[in-house]
């Protein structure tokens, strides 16, 4: 009896013991990722019963993200594992914050669904800092019934920026409550629109500005635009995600990754269409890939092997199937857009979806990130500029001296 009770007392501390590795988990914009963390920290944990998930309280946003990392860092409080912007983990690897994932990844990342293109997007110096989790591409929501009180029909919408501004127009003169566009002042929005005229805010090796380019100036030029010439008014990007789906805003740049919110918010109102952002370049097109990548922060060589797991599961099969289904992100896993036992079905429910996912596919590029320690503060001052063109500012004198400020505080000149 005592022997069958020790063994019993052996079996339960060995395993208490294997469900000690706790993993901490960072994570941003809770209206996406809030309900779509804890599917995939239960999916995880069933896989892995050794293993306990805990989901720190999230951030507003991928910036304020960022900066909360920085400052557990100092604290020395820093989660294990985190979900940051595209374009700002490289702010934690230029710390020193992030651990390289290369003697993690398979020899053959291809056979687990690690493209070349999606493992650049985690690339820096030959090294491999972060993965991708999820994806997304600027797309254009539309209100078809706006559309079609306005005098237009999606079978003839138009293709290119200058129809669609006349199309605003439209919409926007419907009545006082009704908004013809919307686009956000915002760094990756910005970047996708010079994406969409072949241009590029960097040159190859960081070292220049170089969206006062031609290309830039369109772009740019878009913005000033939409305001004067396609009703954009000044509210806020929350405004503007809340008039959207209750139908009071025709046309709306947006992310992708709002596809679910959208439908779910828009229903009874009207049934929402989403299309491609216009490509007006013939060659070097690229829309900037938003959306998250997952770092390891953890230098505990017994965690960090369960954090491995972690970020293996989420952006393997599994995990980005759970992504795409809650989220509306396009994949960041090759497996799962060509083995259709994994989204067959969703895309056959949702194809709305289609059209920011066949984007990634054949477009997809990296979301620049500003070097140096005043990245972050750079993309605000973009921000800033955008704001000013949709209050009335000249284009080319504005973004020319954009561009200037940028680089003397990147240190580039």
């Amino acid at each position: 009896m005592k022997s069958l009770i020790l063994s019993a007392g052996l079996a339960l501390a060995a395993t208490t013991a294997m469900a000690e590795t706790e993993i901490r988990v960072h994570y941003a914009i809770p209206t996406i990722w809030a309900e779509t963390q804890v599917k995939l920290a239960d999916a995880f944990m069933a896989e892995h019963p050794d293993v306990k998930i805990v989901l720190d309280g999230p951030a507003e946003g991928y910036p304020e993200g960022v900066q909360r990392l920085l400052r557990e860092a100092v604290a020395g409080t820093e989660p294990d594992v985190a979900y940051v912007g595209l374009n700002r983990w490289r702010v934690l690897e230029d710390r020193g914050l992030t651990q390289p994932l290369d003697a993690f990844l398979p020899a053959d990342p291809m056979a687990v669904g690690y493209t070349p293109a999606l493992l650049s997007l985690g690339q820096y110096q030959d090294k491999q800092w972060a993965l991708a989790t999820s994806a997304s591409t600027l797309v254009l929501y539309v209100n078809p019934d706006l559309v079609e009180q306005a005098g237009g029909s999606m079978d003839n919408f138009p293709t290119d920026f200058d129809g669609i501004i006349e199309l605003a127009a439209e919409v926007d003169a419907l009545g006082e409550n009704i908004e013809g566009v919307w686009i956000g002042r915002h760094d990756w929005r910005f970047q996708s629109l010079l994406g969409a005229y072949g241009g590029r805010p960097l040159n190859a090796d960081e070292t220049d500005i170089t969206f006062d380019s031609d290309a830039g100036m369109q772009a740019a030029g878009l913005y000033s635009r939409f305001a004067t010439e396609g009703g954009m008014s000044s509210m806020s990007e929350n405004d503007a995600r809340q008039a959207f789906p209750a139908g009071t805003l025709g046309l709306f740049f947006e992310s992708s990754s709002l596809l679910t919110r959208f439908e779910e918010g828009s229903t009874g109102n009207f049934e929402l269409e989403v299309l491609g952002t216009p490509v007006v370049a013939e060659e070097n097109v690229y829309f900037p890939t938003g959306g998250s990548g997952i770092v390891m922060l953890t230098d505990d060589a017994e965690k960090q092997q369960a954090a491995w797991d972690y970020i293996a599961f989420v952006t393997g099969p599994v995990g980005q199937k759970i992504i795409v289904e809650n989220t509306g992100y396009a994949p960041a896993n090759e497996i799962v857009l060509n083995d259709e036992s994994y989204l067959g079905a969703y895309y056959e429910a949702n194809p709305n979806a289609k059209a920011g996912h066949a984007q990634v596919a054949a477009h997809a590029g990296p979301w620049y990130a500003y070097p140096g320690a005043e990245g972050v503060a750079v993309t605000d001052l973009i921000a800033a500029a955008l704001v000013e063109l949709t209050e009335g500012a000249e284009v080319k004198p504005t973004i020319d001296d954009l561009a200037e400020t940028l680089r003397v505080q990147l240190g580039m000149k």
